[in-house]
């Protein structure tokens, strides 16, 4: 599945990082802490997170995570935007807190 297959199934927003929409998706990984991400994260996976700052570009590239997304309506400030733009590496945004959206990617992701 490619991310811009995710946005349209999910009604998701696009903040930034639009040129990565072709990006195949492979897993999920939920997790606010970037250490974590780091030592844990799959590359092509989709994150969950409701972290903001420009770190979170700086491991979803380092890892090729294949897009982020922003929990509880959360934005990103513009050195997150920039960045993501710079990487083509999409951000999304949704108004569903962590549980939620992420069992909606685990049954999209499971076809179920």
């Amino acid at each position: 599945m490619k991310v811009q297959e995710l946005v349209d199934k999910l009604g998701l927003k696009v903040l930034a990082g639009k040129n990565g929409l072709d990006r195949e998706i492979d897993g999920c990984y939920i997790s606010d802490l970037l250490s974590d991400v780091m030592g844990n994260a799959q590359e092509g996976n989709i994150w969950i997170t409701l972290q903001t700052h420009k770190n979170v570009m700086a491991v979803a590239s380092l890892k090729e995570m294949s897009c982020v997304i922003l929990v509880k309506d959360l934005g990103a400030n513009e050195d997150t935007i920039n960045q993501a733009n710079e990487e083509e590496l999409p951000i999304l945004q949704t108004s569903l807190p962590t549980f939620e959206i992420a069992g909606l990617v685990y049954n999209l992701l499971n076809n179920k």
